[in-house]
């Protein structure tokens, strides 16, 4: 996602949002990105076995404009998004305003406005958490999940051909290998997922990878991609918050 290109490789700390170009400047594009995005629900599938929300409270962090907030509260007891850029919140509002027990507030990973041990199940996709530089979003997240609860980073595989070949074309200091190293030393599982973007024509695909790439990557993209879907490599990483007497 393009929220990449906004200054990887550099300390996140508390303070204003770091950018996401494709979202902030393009929401309603983005909308239909997400329509189109794990058309078969190979993301929703794992994330249902490693960390189910049903009955449970759950917190989405970067949630944008609350694409993903009615499917969690299809099962979920309460659901919380937040998200940091106030044109967002206000459409997430709007998308979630006749559900019961789902609020959005405006806030970032680094600074969640819940109390401690508030919440079973903490969901971030393509979301603030990329690697080194959210030290600060995973504190937050210790803090506020109960014990046992767990916390689910939902982003791409830049292994994964094609998009991968995209993405670190557009990013070619970043180091896959690296960024899962960093997770796994701080006791996350990982599980690839491939799924398949399915689009309902070809404007919008070609729409879509503009708002992701830079021109001359995505006029390569649309170049390469026959047809109406494009192979989508993810991770999804988990840790649970150990149970018993643990420090916060």
């Amino acid at each position: 996602m393009r929220n990449w290109f906004a200054g990887f490789g550099g300390q996140r700390r508390p303070g204003p949002a770091i950018p996401s170009p494709n979202i902030w400047h393009w929401p309603d594009i983005y909308e239909r990105e997400n329509t189109a995005q794990d058309a078969d629900g190979a993301i929703w599938a794992v994330l249902r076995e490693l960390a189910p929300w049903a009955g449970a409270d759950i917190l989405d962090i970067g949630c944008g404009d609350g694409y993903h907030l009615p499917l969690f509260a299809a099962d979920a007891r309460s659901v919380i998004g937040v998200e940091p850029h106030p044109p967002l919140v206000e459409r997430a509002r709007a998308r979630v305003a006749e559900l019961t027990g789902v609020r959005v507030f405006q806030a970032g990973a680094a600074a969640l406005p819940l109390s401690d041990r508030s919440v079973d199940v903490a969901h971030a996709r393509t979301a603030y958490f990329f690697g080194p530089g959210c030290e600060a979003g995973l504190t937050e997240v210790d803090r506020v999940l109960r014990p046992g609860g767990a916390l689910a980073i939902v982003d791409l595989d830049f292994t994964a051909a094609p998009y991968g070949d995209w993405l670190r074309a557009d990013l070619p200091r970043y180091d896959p290998a690296s960024v899962e190293g960093f997770f796994a030393e701080r006791g996350f599982t990982m599980r690839r997922v491939p799924t398949v973007w399915r689009f309902t024509d070809r404007p919008t695909l070609e729409a879509v990878l503009r708002i992701e790439f830079s021109a001359a990557v995505a006029e390569r993209a649309i170049a390469t991609t026959p047809g109406l879907t494009i192979p989508v490599g993810y991770r999804v990483h988990v840790r649970r918050r150990p149970t018993g007497v643990v420090s916060a």
